[in-house]
């Protein structure tokens, strides 16, 4: 199984996978308020990441996902929910996808969409320098938040995701999760999913949703989060994870 971090001891399971900044340890504040009496979660490393340093490849979505049943199966769980942040909400979608009847629930954060993310050039070579740019890494973190947070908050963004993260992995999953297009194995599943978005990010935002999610999935419901840009579970983590929640209990 790759490595995860579990939190809780409840009777509903979620698994969640995170972005392409993050790690499993690296959910922010969020991960300090979530119920443990209801919920148990298993934050899952992909390759390449956190305590899957060094792990190898394949570096893409549909190995995330094959990651996450993985999972799910030495846990034990013959059904869970599913979290994903921005590059794990086109993993979460791959799960989908291989697996439609073991998933419960979705909650998509500031998702990619399962048609990818478009790129002018210059956002791809901005883009596909962060591997190797730690300048780029906060350039890109700063832009989706809105340019509004402070310094000291992006620098330890950057560090963690340095940290966290090999360089090889990190410059692998971009064209996975932004060049894929598999819409169509998940367009009209009625599975129930909350869409999560910021109100200051300004790419994948209220209108990016509602000419992907929203049309693809009939049991979809679409939330745009105040005073948040990309990253919710660190600049709002107690509004997320009580959205979050509310919906997974159905």
């Amino acid at each position: 199984m790759n490595t995860h971090r579990m939190i809780g001891r409840g009777p509903r399971k979620v698994i969640a996978l995170h972005g392409w900044f993050g790690h499993g340890g690296g959910w922010g504040p969020m991960a300090g308020v979530l119920d443990t009496r209801g919920f148990t979660y298993a934050f899952m490393d992909c390759r390449g990441y956190g305590g899957m340093k060094g792990s190898g490849g394949p570096y893409t979505m549909e190995q995330v996902a094959q990651d996450a049943l993985t999972l799910a199966d030495g846990l034990g769980w013959e059904r869970f929910s599913l979290i994903g942040h921005s590059m794990g909400g086109a993993a979460i979608q791959q799960v989908l996808a291989a697996a439609p009847r073991r998933v419960e629930r979705m909650v998509a954060v500031t998702p990619v969409p399962a048609g990818g993310v478009p790129f002018d050039d210059a956002g791809w070579a901005f883009f596909s320098s962060a591997a190797k740019d730690a300048a780029a890494r906060r350039g890109i973190i700063n832009v989706t938040t809105g340019s509004r947070l402070c310094d000291a908050w992006l620098d330890q963004m950057v560090a963690s995701s340095i940290e966290h993260s090999d360089e090889a992995a990190f410059a692998a999953y971009l064209p996975s999760w932004a060049k894929t297009d598999f819409h169509a194995e998940i367009a009209g599943n009625p599975v129930a999913i909350k869409v999560i978005v910021g109100q200051h990010d300004p790419a994948l935002g209220e209108a990016a949703m509602k000419d992907t999610y929203m049309r693809w999935y009939p049991n979809a419901v679409l939330e745009v989060m105040a005073n948040a840009g990309h990253y919710p579970m660190n600049e709002t983590p107690v509004a997320l994870a009580t959205s979050i929640e509310a919906f997974l209990r159905g």
